[in-house]
């Protein structure tokens, strides 16, 4: 097929590179603008423009698309027989969505109707799910509501967390999108209506989401959320009014009848109390304004005992 393909994020780059080796013929390739990055604002060219450019694909960068009509005409140009999507990070307008025969076809990180949203990666390991997948659906104008075409699941493993799970879904997607285009061509696949009775939603993280409620989440439900939010939020908590960033973490198979965010100190272990008795074992800490230490060099220079609640 003749592609025009729109990608941003490093998790792109597998389903990009996939393509001509398939015998596609990528006709541009739509990334959005390069960003600063660091403290000196230094200018960096998202992946999917790095891996474009070293394949000697043409790319554009427009800083909008719906009402862009110099970008408008490029496109319907080059009348690709179909636009793929993945994690491009913009609305695709109307007039987009009508333009290739075989429509606007898009790559989503979970089995769809289930998290609809900016981050469903994340949601699935933080809710504590076991299985996952990739759905390449048509994009119409809602929000991930497009008739679904192919579905693949993956094992969310215990320890595995977000970051971990981006790298699989973004490995394990490119052949899925090969599968759907050659069904598309071939005719052999019909688009299936998602069941919208279904769906959950996945929405955008927030530094917020990392505050660690330890009177409304068990321990291992602050575990999952913690691998859910790697490598942002985190996970984070207060001590005596002052920011305590926690890197590392484990629930304990130990119960307690202490009160949610009582700490208990023992052999240079720091453990807090969660919902249900459960117990949490902080492993890294990085109290505001100084470095990341283990706990038991953090209970040195703190004194801390059954008096001491996180999160007040």
């Amino acid at each position: 097929m003749k592609l025009v393909f729109c990608g941003t994020p490093q998790f792109a780059v597998p389903t990009l590179e996939a393509l001509p080796r398939a015998g596609h013929q990528i006709q541009l390739v739509v990334c959005q603008p390069d960003r600063p990055v660091g403290r000196e604002q230094t200018l960096h060219a998202p992946p999917v423009k790095q891996a474009a450019l070293a394949a000697g694909l043409p790319v554009t960068q427009p800083e909008k698309i719906r009402n862009n009509a110099e970008f408008r005409a490029q496109l319907e140009a080059l009348a690709p027989d179909a636009i793929l999507v993945v994690a491009y990070g913009r609305i695709i307008p109307p007039w987009m969505l009508e333009l290739p025969r075989f429509g606007c076809i898009n790559v989503h990180a979970s089995l769809l109707p289930k998290y609809r949203g900016a981050a469903p990666i994340q949601w699935a390991v933080a809710n504590g799910d076991r299985i996952t997948g990739n759905t390449t659906m048509l994009l119409d104008e809602g929000l991930d509501t497009g008739a679904i075409l192919l579905q693949q699941t993956i094992p969310i493993q215990p320890g595995e967390t977000a970051a971990d799970l981006f790298t699989a879904l973004s490995t394990a997607g490119a052949p899925l999108v090969i599968q759907t285009l050659a069904q598309l061509e071939d005719g052999s696949l019909t688009p299936a209506p998602q069941d919208h009775s279904a769906a959950t939603l996945a929405p955008l993280l927030t530094r917020d989401d990392a505050r660690m409620d330890f009177a409304a989440h068990t321990a291992q439900q602050l575990y999952n959320r913690w691998r859910g939010f790697q490598p942002w939020p985190g996970a984070w908590t207060t001590l005596d009014g002052k920011k305590l960033i926690v890197h590392r973490l484990a629930p304990v198979d130990e119960t307690t009848t202490a009160a949610p965010g009582s700490i208990t100190t023992a052999e240079g272990k720091l453990l807090v109390a969660c919902a249900q008795g459960s117990l949490l074992e902080l492993l890294e800490l990085q109290l505001e304004g100084k470095r990341r230490i283990p706990a038991n060099e953090f209970l040195r220079g703190h004194h801390l005992g059954p008096q001491t609640i996180l999160g007040l």
